[in-house]
């Protein structure tokens, strides 16, 4: 009888959460505070405005809500995805553009090969949507991105697995 009502309520327990992506245009940024917490980013005011909630250093999703001058919301987008990455083919990036646009990466790391020191910024993400992925963004000494590329994700490279692996 429990089993039955709860396969019965679930649906409706799903629909009741909000998610960052399901925030409507216009949305003020006082009710995502509210509803979300502060960002993990806030960066310098322009317009628009940008603020990122992200689950980097372990999770695969990352929010960036650009709001106007009149502190309501414009776009929220998902920016850990490839088609977000491939932005980074376009024109140049240095690392403030880089953590605007991205957010914090999962890790940062100087590049392990012997005559080429460059520093490194990893995105952990889901590739195409679905495989656990790193981007790897590289950065010159000139501190603008030279190169970036997917990866597989350390931690899912793993031998033994939990139950909560997926």
């Amino acid at each position: 009888m429990l089993r039955k009502l709860c396969l019965a309520l679930s649906p409706l327990l799903f629909t009741a959460c909000t998610t960052l992506s399901d925030m409507p245009v216009g949305t003020p940024l006082s009710e995502l505070h509210r509803q979300f917490g502060q960002p993990s980013v806030a960066c310098p005011p322009q317009s628009p405005q940008r603020f990122i909630w992200t689950q980097q250093p372990f999770g695969q999703l990352a929010w960036a809500a650009d709001v106007n001058e009149q502190q309501e919301l414009i776009r929220m987008t998902q920016v850990l995805t490839d088609r977000e990455f491939e932005l980074l083919a376009q024109g140049d990036w240095n690392k403030e553009r880089v953590f605007c646009h991205f957010g914090p990466p999962a890790e940062k790391d100087y590049t392990p090969y012997v005559g080429v020191k460059m520093r490194v910024w990893s995105y952990r993400y889901k590739q195409n949507g679905v495989w656990p992925a790193f981007m790897y963004v590289y950065f010159g000494d000139d501190g603008l991105v030279k190169h970036h590329h997917p990866g597989p994700d350390p931690l899912s490279l793993r031998e033994e697995r939990s139950f909560f692996d997926f």
